[in-house]
């Protein structure tokens, strides 16, 4: 089993995703495309997680340690969008305080 970076995975492999699907749809590659793959990209990783607590809690074909994985990786995307928002909301801020 090979350990991934997730974070450089959410975000390169959404940018890599929505480059090519918007290169061959034609549809240009804006700044909300790009965010609301990687949101959804956060929210599967919750509803993966989700489900194999819901399969471990009824006694399902799942190992523990499996489901410990994608709990914390759902936690540390989660995190992780969290501290990007805030920065870009951080930034925004501060940007409005700039006087002209």
């Amino acid at each position: 089993m090979a350990i991934q970076n997730i974070t450089s995975n959410l975000i390169s492999g959404n940018l890599q995703n929505t480059t090519s699907s918007n290169s061959s749809k034609g549809t240009s590659n804006t700044f909300s495309n790009i965010l609301k793959k990687s949101i959804d990209a956060v929210n599967q990783q919750q509803n993966t997680s989700d489900q194999m607590i819901n399969k471990l809690a009824t006694g399902g074909d799942v190992d523990l340690y499996q489901v410990l994985i994608a709990t914390q990786k759902a936690n540390i995307t989660m995190q992780t969008a969290l501290e990007i928002r805030n920065k870009a909301v951080e930034g925004y801020q501060e940007m409005m305080r700039m006087q002209v």
